[in-house]
């Protein structure tokens, strides 16, 4: 009995040290945004997690769904360059089944057509939490020592109509800086 009171001990200091060094391994910043949008894609809310190895940006949405028929796309806009007024990456998909996504390098909000990036990078929709995530590996952001994003999402109404565009804030505004 005494070694398994003194197993259990060990394993809970062992699990406080682990969980007070993920914290030095990683900052992060998260930001909500008023339910203004009438449709599924609605921003609520944006996590960025400036990670050793990745960026990882979760966005929050109401009531997701897997069908093409509501249009539902996201695009995160990543500033890597205090010195560069602008994004340099753009990270954009579908949040429908089927669709792709992809990372280009960017010359500010107005490039659309930036060249594709080569890394590791990926996007998982999770329509139980109605959470998006964007995973992309600091190396192929050139391990930028900071970062800071701009979200936005669109989708369409149930007539075919597009609806309007939700920014988290103001559009083509980020979020603050987070340093790995």
């Amino acid at each position: 009995m005494r070694t398994t009171l003194l197993s259990a001990a060990t394993l809970a200091v062992a699990a406080l040290a682990l969980t007070q060094t993920s914290a030095a391994n990683a900052d992060g910043i998260g930001v909500s945004d008023p339910a203004d949008l009438g449709h599924g894609v609605d921003l609520l809310s944006v996590e960025v997690e400036h990670k050793s190895a990745n960026v990882v940006v979760t966005t929050t949405h109401t009531n997701l769904r897997p069908s093409w028929r509501t249009g539902s796309s996201g695009s995160v806009f990543l500033d890597t360059d205090p010195d560069d007024r602008g994004p340099e990456y753009l990270f954009s998909g579908g949040f429908f089944e089927g669709t792709d996504y992809q990372l280009l390098a960017v010359d500010g909000f107005s490039d659309r057509r930036g060249e594709p990036v080569e890394g590791s990078y990926r996007m998982k929709v999770d329509y139980d939490t109605e959470h998006v995530r964007f995973r992309i590996s600091r190396e192929a952001l050139g391990s930028p020592e900071e970062v800071r994003v701009a979200v936005r999402v669109a989708g369409t109404r149930t007539d075919g109509s597009t609806t309007p565009t939700d920014w988290l804030g103001e559009p083509r505004s980020f979020t603050g800086w987070v340093a790995q």
